[in-house]
């Protein structure tokens, strides 16, 4: 069935990276044409995705689409990598290097309130709260832009030189309480391996960016994320005598100014931008009793790997030390969401201009780095990596409604470029070795 072309929501989009000493300066015709030909497609595949999403670690059916895709590709196939994942291997007429294309495939416990005939309207229970499902990060997009790559260079593998590895990851948005997944659990089951990948790329599409339009950074390009758990321990009392017990609740709030101090007198913001949030207290169950312990929760952002280095050390040294002095006990433990998302800066000079000669120069432009955090990154720690944004904002809209929100929403026209893109940075790299 043929499909409109339209102003739909779509998401984050990730893209492909590349090593080159000699780049195309246009798109492959063979590929555009190809690209053109399987863009209804796409848009089909997306709206299928869209309309039946699945949470973390379970997208068991999202899978399954993939899987029947690719292996009517004759893509050699390999299922429930970490959990749920599906790994393609497509391999050129001619030897060369190995390119991994990673699209992330999850949904999040968000309730849908756009208004398209896709819409979802699937419930489920989510940490004991009974929660719709949907594809408010754009990772449904993701998997029909990497579905379509796929399709589009296994029909053209006369001009691979070299290897390409599809990666259809799950539990990107972070894998349910005492389960592992993402793309931790893939490096751990070897995806990077047999054949052993030289580069990686990845897309997001991004719903503030104007469609057609591509968004990039070399270096530290979205944060680390750390999440940290603080208990402080005092002395339980009447509320009308402080003076008789340690109030941990008081001691908390001199422990949030002081971490906030790292922030503002020692980090160096010159380089990089860095946040300390505390995001939840709890403490207490009566308005006249000082209760014995409090329990803080937060996040640490960072964007430079010396500087995260800092920032722990001195909240590890600040934590107890402030408790201390008004005769408290307190602890801090650490939890890695996330490593920096690092675009090799290398890859990057090499594969601009592909982007540029796909996307049009005046599309592709130098972004600011973002305090949001991608688990794209342990893929970058172990091989060079080139992550960036798609445009999906419709010409028509002036605000766009944030990522991981019930309005999220995007342009789907935004899919072709993505497609094209990714396919000619493949070849590229592939080629250019």
């Amino acid at each position: 069935m043929l499909i409109k072309k339209l102003q739909y929501p779509l998401l984050f989009c990730f893209g492909l990276l590349a090593t080159t000493t000699t780049l195309a300066q246009e798109l492959d015709p063979e590929i555009a044409a190809a690209a053109k030909e399987i863009e209804n497609k796409v848009i089909e595949w997306r709206r299928d995705i869209h309309q039946n999403p699945e949470l973390s670690n379970r997208e068991f059916e999202t899978a399954k689409k993939i899987a029947k895709h690719l292996k009517s590709l004759n893509i050699e196939v390999t299922e429930n990598v970490a959990k749920t994942g599906v790994v393609g291997i497509l391999k050129g007429d001619k030897p060369g290097k190995t390119v991994a294309l990673r699209a992330d495939i999850d949904a999040l416990p968000v309730t849908e309130r756009t208004d398209v005939p896709f819409k979802s309207t699937v419930k489920t229970t989510f940490l004991d709260t009974e929660v719709g499902v949907s594809h408010a990060c754009g990772h449904d997009t993701h998997v029909a832009i990497l579905m379509g790559v796929a399709e589009i260079l296994a029909k053209h593998k006369n001009k691979i030189n070299g290897t390409v590895k599809f990666i259809f990851q799950p539990a990107e948005e972070g894998p349910p309480p005492g389960e592992e997944g993402g793309a931790k659990l893939m490096i751990k089951e070897g995806v990077l391996k047999n054949p052993d990948v030289d580069a990686i790329f990845g897309l997001h599409i991004n719903a503030g960016t104007p469609v057609n339009m591509i968004k990039y950074k070399p270096g530290g390009t979205m944060a680390a994320v750390e999440r940290f758990v603080i208990n402080v321990k005092g002395t339980q009392t009447h509320g009308s005598a402080p003076w008789s017990g340690v109030d941990p609740i008081m001691i908390s709030a001199k422990i949030i100014d002081g971490l906030q101090t790292i922030i503002s007198r020692e980090a160096p913001l010159v380089d990089e931008a860095a946040v300390i949030t505390v995001g939840k207290i709890t403490s207490g169950v009566r308005f006249n009793i000082i209760p014995e312990s409090a329990e803080m929760i937060g996040t640490v952002r960072t964007l430079d790997p010396k500087m995260r280095e800092l920032i722990i050390r001195r909240m590890k040294e600040m934590v107890p030390a402030i408790a201390k002095a008004y005769n408290a006990e307190a602890t801090i433990e650490f939890q890695n969401n996330t490593s920096i998302t690092y675009n090799d800066p290398d890859l990057v000079k090499q594969m601009l201009p592909t982007i540029q000669a796909v996307a049009g120069k005046q599309n592709v432009i130098l972004a600011k780095a973002t305090t949001g955090g991608e688990d794209f990154s342990y893929f970058q720690e172990v091989v060079p990596g080139f992550y960036f944004f798609l445009g999906g904002k419709p010409e028509t809209l002036e605000k766009a409604a944030a990522h991981h929100t019930p309005d999220f929403y995007i342009d789907e026209s935004g899919l072709l470029l993505g497609v094209k893109v990714m396919s000619q940075l493949t070849l590229d790299y592939l080629n250019a070795q």
